[in-house]
């Protein structure tokens, strides 16, 4: 599931401002979907999860050489002191999302047999930068 990075996420520490939380994770994370169903991608598995870490959407990409598997980030930015959302995704990030990745598709028998790539979507509700990016092949394995 989509996690608001720890700068902007409540401190509060009660119920329902976890609750609050994951609710505008849900929101943002289905607002992305919208965007790359749109764009003509096809819904894999959402908040794919495993001991590694999770992945918040796995989308299907039509291309000229056949069916691409699209692992996408989400993140959300509501808090204009801090960092963009798109910076937000660093080296650790990425290698630990790789490595889910790589579980899912070990898990599907799809390993070495796809094509695939790693997108970011990038929602911004601060007003500083475009509501919403979409940063295709945003990192490699």
């Amino acid at each position: 599931m989509f996690k608001r990075d720890k700068d902007d996420a409540a401190t509060t520490g009660s119920d329902s401002s976890v609750h609050s939380t994951i609710n505008i994770g849900a929101q943002a994370e289905a607002q992305a979907e919208a965007f790359l169903q749109q764009q003509g991608l096809v819904t894999r598995t959402k908040n794919y999860r495993c001991k590694l870490g999770e992945i918040d959407l796995i989308m299907l990409q039509k291309t000229a050489r056949g069916t691409c598997f699209v692992f996408v980030e989400v993140r959300l930015r509501t808090n204009k002191r801090f960092a963009p959302a798109i910076e937000t995704v660093d080296y650790r990030k990425q290698q630990k999302i790789i490595r889910t990745a790589t579980r899912f598709l070990q898990e599907q028998r799809l390993f070495d047999k796809v094509a695939c790539r790693f997108d970011v979507i990038a929602l911004d509700q601060t007003g500083t930068a475009p509501p919403i990016q979409w940063i295709q092949n945003a990192f490699g394995a």
